[in-house]
C-alpha cells in the first residue's frame, strides 16, 4: 500500500471521527474568499466552538459513505468548506452572521447542506437552522419568562396585601 493511500485513509478516519463527535456538520461553498476573510471566519468559528476545515470532497464523501450515509454525494463538489460543530445551530449561525455583518460575503459564502441528528438537511433547512437561537439563549429566554411571571404574581400579592392594610 502506498504512502499516499495510507495518508488519505488516515484523513478519512479523521473526518469520520469528527463527524461522529459533532452534533452538526455544515457544508458551504466558499468561492473567491480572500485569506483575510477566511482567517476571520476561522476565528469566528473557533469562538463558537466549531472547527472550520477544507478537505477534498472525495475524502469527505468516502467518510460519509463509510458511515453509511450517501445523501451528501451530490453536494460534495466544487469548493466546499466543512464546519464541525459542538452544538446544533452555531455553524449555520456563524455563516449567517458573517454574511449579515459583511454583505460582500453574500456571493462568496453559500450554505450547501448540513448533517444534523444523523440526517441530511438541504440549503433551505440550513438557513432555517441559522435563525434558531443557541440552546443557552433559549434557556435564558425561558427562565426570563418564568421569572417575569413570578415577579408579576408577587407584585399582585403585594398590592392585595397593601389594599387590605389600607382598609383596616
Amino acid at each position: 500500500m502506498s504512502a499516499n493511500l495510507q495518508a488519505k485513509q488516515a484523513i478519512v478516519e479523521e473526518i469520520k471521527a469528527k463527524i461522529q463527535a459533532s452534533k452538526s456538520v455544515v457544508f458551504a461553498d466558499y468561492n473567491k474568499l480572500t485569506v483575510l476573510e477566511v482567517t476571520d471566519l476561522r476565528n469566528q468559528f473557533r469562538a463558537a466552538n466549531c472547527e472550520y476545515k477544507v478537505y477534498k470532497n472525495t475524502l469527505v464523501r468516502k467518510a460519509f459513505n463509510e458511515l453509511g450515509i450517501t445523501d451528501f454525494d451530490a453536494d460534495l463538489n466544487g469548493t466546499t468548506a466543512t464546519v464541525f460543530c459542538a452544538d446544533e445551530t452555531s455553524g449555520a449561525a456563524v455563516f449567517a452572521k458573517a454574511v449579515k455583518a459583511n454583505p460582500v460575503l453574500t456571493d462568496k459564502i453559500v450554505p450547501k447542506c448540513a448533517f444534523l441528528e444523523n440526517k441530511y438537511m438541504g440549503k433551505e433547512e440550513v438557513k432555517e437552522l441559522a435563525a434558531i437561537p443557541s440552546k443557552e439563549v433559549l434557556i435564558a429566554k425561558m427562565l426570563g419568562c418564568l421569572q417575569s411571571s413570578i415577579s408579576k404574581f408577587v407584585y399582585v400579592l403585594d398590592v392585595i396585601a397593601k389594599a387590605k392594610e389600607a382598609n383596616n
